[in-house]
């Protein structure tokens, strides 16, 4: 029975985190942050995830 009792909360403890991250990863996603970290400019899928949209900051060509 204790076996069961220490993987019942190991499950919950997992459950609970994996929750927060995908909790966390559709928050960013309605403020328009983006998942990889990046830009977009030279993603290959950049019109995959945005829809073919890209910001003003990511069309920016350096000084």
């Amino acid at each position: 029975m204790s076996g069961f009792l220490g993987t019942l909360i190991v499950a919950i403890i997992l459950a609970a985190i994996i929750g927060l991250v995908i909790y966390s990863m559709v928050k960013d996603k309605k403020q328009g942050k983006h998942s990889c970290g990046g830009t977009c400019g030279c993603c290959p899928n950049s019109s995959l995830c945005h829809g073919g949209r890209q910001s003003k900051q990511d069309n920016k060509t350096p000084s």
